[in-house]
């Protein structure tokens, strides 16, 4: 993670607060430093827009290292369902693999 990015990533949250990308952003920043910051900004986004389709992915993907298997399974699976209900076939392929991924790691 490089501070500077970070930092003026920080500057434009505080300009607009409820920014999506902006906190998305700031999730994908914080995922391999700070897993649990990246949570915050995953959670507020999953809470307040669930439409932005490109958290879903990162979303699960992050609650399965920290090991909430069940709450990364809940993510897939809704986003899976926005993504298609949004006719987002690249973000539905996407998801499915990484979900079949995710269920297979789960049996071994």
């Amino acid at each position: 993670m490089k501070s500077s990015r970070l930092k003026q990533l920080l500057e434009f949250l505080k300009e607009d607060p409820n920014d999506a990308f902006t906190l998305y952003a700031i999730a994908t920043e914080y995922k391999s430093t700070d897993p649990g910051k990246a949570k915050i900004y995953f959670d507020k986004l999953l809470g307040e827009h669930e439409n932005y389709i490109g958290t879903y992915y990162h979303a699960a993907k992050l609650y399965a290292a920290m090991d909430l298997r069940d709450q990364a399974e809940e993510i897939f699976k809704k986003g899976i369902e926005k993504s298609l209900s949004q006719g987002n076939q690249h973000a539905h392929r996407e998801l499915l693999s990484a979900y079949n991924e995710f269920l297979f790691e789960d049996e071994e």
